[in-house]
């Protein structure tokens, strides 16, 4: 947290997605609405076939881990360049 330059003390966005982006830059963050496969928040800069997936649940005003976005999004097949499903 400290490297990246990131306070969570009033929780997260953008902003702190980006930063992490810049100091994770091996990996490529992801941020969907929801469960709407179309609809991605938060795309990094990264070229990183190291993925991060998450949703924003809008109720509870909360990021949840993908551990397999094929299976969440009942998708066989995802584009691994531009990550559309």
């Amino acid at each position: 947290m400290n490297a990246s330059g990131v306070d969570l003390t009033n929780g997260g966005g953008f902003e702190e997605f980006r930063l992490f982006q810049k100091q994770f830059s091996d990996y490529k963050f992801n941020v969907f609405d929801g469960l709407n496969p179309n609809s991605v928040m938060f795309s990094g800069k990264s070229f990183s076939v190291k993925k991060l997936h998450l949703i924003f649940d809008r109720e509870n005003k909360h990021y949840i881990i993908i551990t397999n976005l094929k299976g969440l999004m009942t998708k066989r097949y995802i584009c691994n360049g531009c990550d559309k499903l």
